[in-house]
């Protein structure tokens, strides 16, 4: 039997976040993206669209001119063409270049940089006339959304209203002003409108957005069984071994660095094994092994010793014994007392210190 989703009641794992997003399924509303396009354009037209204003007046003045009316041929039409051309491309640049900006930032601030070419495979089954008609005709899925526009259509237009509300006096009287201040009382009252129509429709989206995402989120909710078998599935993932092998790796680095500066001497192989001990005569009953390692590890110790100028004693033999012999944080085993005791006196002998001889296990103070 299928769950109910009051059963998925975990929060999705970072693996079904990543197949979500290869999937295309991402937090995402178009409308914030047409709110910021909206405001974007029209900021980009105030700054820059008297310079598309001139753009025009030069090429009309070139086509008046007095040299382009006496000359009625066209071998000057190439020529020309390309004058109104980059003309016009000059002026308009900044605007398809400051657009285009704006639209791929909107975007990758809400899903990010994402390629999901499972999207642009044909999906047959949304060529279904029949889910299309009850998309458009159910009012189940297309009445909340019906009624959702209509809301805005109105909120638009009251405040579309709001901006023409206090000139209206100045619509009314605007046969007794010249050109150029139509044209600029005009271009002033489209501003207006669509400046304050954009932040209503960028506040509406904002909480689109907020309703999209929590709209994803709930459809990526799991079942504890789901998170269960999950687990079980990326015990045997290639690529989840990879990584906890090279935590465990990162981690066995750690404790190195911090444990091979406070040894006494290095014992190695010479470069298969090494040994790090550490003799505290009046807190260790014998010398104890604080780390140990092999090839690539024992090379890793032999230069944490060198670093800090830990001796490093050359005995294959004794070095193999004690890697075989004894964990990280256990003492020698007894029949190793004196080998160790050896190098340890050579040891303290080269730094003056003296060395206590190691008890038996067993003995007494």
């Amino acid at each position: 039997m299928a769950e109910n989703d009051g059963d998925k009641t975990e929060a999705p794992t970072p693996r079904r976040r990543m197949e979500a997003r290869q999937q295309g399924n991402i937090a995402r509303s178009h409308d914030l993206t047409s709110a910021v396009l909206l405001i974007g354009s029209l900021l980009l037209m105030k700054w820059f669209g008297p310079s598309l204003i001139l753009a025009l007046r030069d090429i009309v003045l070139h086509f008046l001119s007095g040299e382009s009316l006496a000359d009625p041929s066209t071998q000057h039409v190439g020529a020309q063409a390309l004058f109104c051309l980059g003309k016009v491309c000059t002026a308009l640049a900044p605007l398809l270049i400051g657009a285009m900006v704006l639209v791929i930032a909107a975007n990758l601030a809400q899903v990010g940089i994402n390629f999901t070419p499972q999207r642009l495979a044909i999906n047959f089954a949304a060529l279904n006339p029949t889910r299309g008609f009850n998309k458009i005709f159910g009012f189940r899925q297309s009445g909340p959304m019906l009624l959702l526009n209509m809301l805005k259509v109105a909120l638009v237009a009251l405040v579309g209203w709001s901006a023409i509300a206090g000139r209206l006096g100045q619509i009314i009287a605007v046969q007794q002003l010249a050109y150029l201040q139509i044209f600029g009382l005009a271009a002033d009252m489209v501003f207006s409108i669509g400046i304050r129509v954009g932040v209503l429709l960028l506040v509406l989206a904002i909480f689109d957005y907020i309703y999209q995402r929590s709209r994803v989120e709930r459809s990526l909710r799991m079942s504890k069984q789901e998170v269960e078998d999950e687990m079980r599935s990326m015990e045997g993932d290639p690529v989840m071994k990879n990584r906890r092998r090279q935590v465990a790796l990162q981690r066995a680095m750690q404790r190195l660095k911090k444990e091979v500066p406070k040894a006494d001497v290095v014992v190695t192989n010479p470069t298969h094994f090494a040994v790090a001990l550490k003799y505290e005569q009046t807190k260790m009953r014998a010398p104890k092994v604080v780390a140990k390692g092999a090839d690539f590890m024992a090379l890793r110790i032999r230069a944490l010793a060198s670093d800090a100028g830990i001796p490093i004693i050359e005995r294959p033999p004794l070095a193999r014994a004690i890697y075989r012999m004894v964990e990280v944080g256990e003492e020698i085993p007894e029949e190793l007392y004196a080998a160790v005791a050896e190098i340890l006196a050579y040891v303290y002998e080269l730094s003056g210190k003296q060395l206590v001889a190691v008890r038996p296990a067993g003995a007494v103070n």
